[in-house]
């Protein structure tokens, strides 16, 4: 049996024919399948749609559950509106956001952090009594410098305020804190003032040295904070009056009993007084401090010189009128040496008078060698 192309052409062309005509009616009765109008047939899936795209899969059906209702409120029970007032006073209902607190609805609301404003600085109450009768000093923020440099509760110290109502300017103005400027304040109205009155005339300035300063001790590196970094320290110089006399504390031309006053007036309110004597940093100032000690241990070291003297002894004091002569003085002096002589002589004892010489041991003289 042989096999050509022109015999498989002859014998089987309609065949091929028909094949190709039954493709496109299966084509075109599947189009029509997938295009036609759902109908509540359409639960199930048709027989030509092979991959399910005709018809959606069966949903289950569910069964509502039954929920019992609560029982009705009791007559004797508060009222709603009585009950939820205080818990809305206190805090926000769970079912309502609170009006800082975002939430879909309020998506720009501010945090609580940010609509809070912070709380107000309790006052001291060492600012409550340093009002501005006492003394013109404003309160300025809390320093917080390096180290434990800095406090709270502090105070620019511009002006003392006497009892007649003067006013006392601190030059330059001091910061410190506000029990250090109050102990300031009453020793000048209750101790300078009648100390400048015993003097005929009243205080018109108070020379600050220096007050605030982060340092050390005596301004020594590394040495132990100063009083003064923690503002708890003045270093005065001079009170001022009104007449233009000036009470220089070191001043040693100053009476001396006037010194001694102003150094029992402050050494019973500082617990630190140095001065002269102390060291050589305070030679010329008075430091005064309220450092806190163990015991409440008090330290109060200033020396008050005495006065130094006027005119200078330069010349000799002149010869009393009833004095001798200088002539006799001379000769009564010169006789008087004579006889002390003659008596040392006479006091000492004879010495004995040295042997006389051996001539037998006397030997020949010999030339040294060299």
């Amino acid at each position: 049996m042989s096999f050509s192309l022109p015999d498989f052409r002859r014998k089987w062309s309609c065949r091929g024919y028909m094949s190709a005509g039954a493709a496109m009616v299966t084509v075109a009765l599947g189009l029509s399948l997938v295009l036609a109008e759902r109908a509540e047939a359409r639960k199930y899936a048709g027989p030509l749609d092979i991959f399910g795209l005709g018809t959606p899969r069966p949903r289950a059906t569910h069964h509502s559950a039954k929920i019992p209702l609560p029982k009705p409120r009791p007559e004797e029970a508060p009222k709603a509106s009585d009950e939820a007032a205080p818990e809305a006073e206190g805090k926000p209902s769970p079912d309502r956001p609170s009006p800082d607190k975002p939430s879909p609805d309020r998506p720009n609301a501010s945090k609580p952090a940010e609509a809070a404003a912070p709380p107000e600085k309790q006052v001291s109450a060492c600012r409550l009594a340093l009002t501005e009768d006492i003394a013109v000093a404003p309160s300025i923020p809390d320093i917080r410098g390096p180290g434990a440099c800095g406090g709270e509760d502090l105070v620019r110290l511009e002006a003392i305020v006497l009892p007649d109502k003067r006013k006392v300017a601190v030059k330059p103005a001091a910061i410190l804190r506000c029990t250090m400027a109050s102990a300031i304040a009453d020793w000048v109205r209750k101790d300078m003032v009648p100390l400048a009155a015993s003097l005929g005339s009243t205080i018109s300035d108070l020379d600050n040295f220096d007050s605030f300063e982060c340092r050390g001790r005596n301004r020594v590196a590394g040495a132990i904070l100063s009083e003064h970094g923690k503002a708890n320290a003045i270093d005065v110089r001079a009170i001022k009056l009104v007449n233009g006399q000036s009470i220089g504390l070191t001043d040693r031309t100053l009476s001396r009993d006037v010194r001694e006053r102003v150094l029992h007036s402050v050494c019973s309110r500082f617990t630190t007084v140095l001065g002269p004597g102390s060291d050589w940093y305070h030679e010329d100032h008075i430091h005064l401090d309220l450092a806190q000690r163990r015991n409440d241990y008090r330290i109060c070291q200033w020396n008050v010189w005495d006065p130094l003297p006027q005119v200078a002894p330069l010349l000799p004091a002149e010869r009393p009128e009833e004095a001798p002569p200088r002539e006799v003085a001379a000769k009564a002096d010169g006789k008087s040496e004579a006889a002390k002589d003659q008596a040392d002589e006479a006091e000492e004892p004879e010495k004995p008078a040295p042997p006389a010489p051996n001539p037998a041991s006397k030997k020949p003289a010999t030339k040294k060698r060299r």
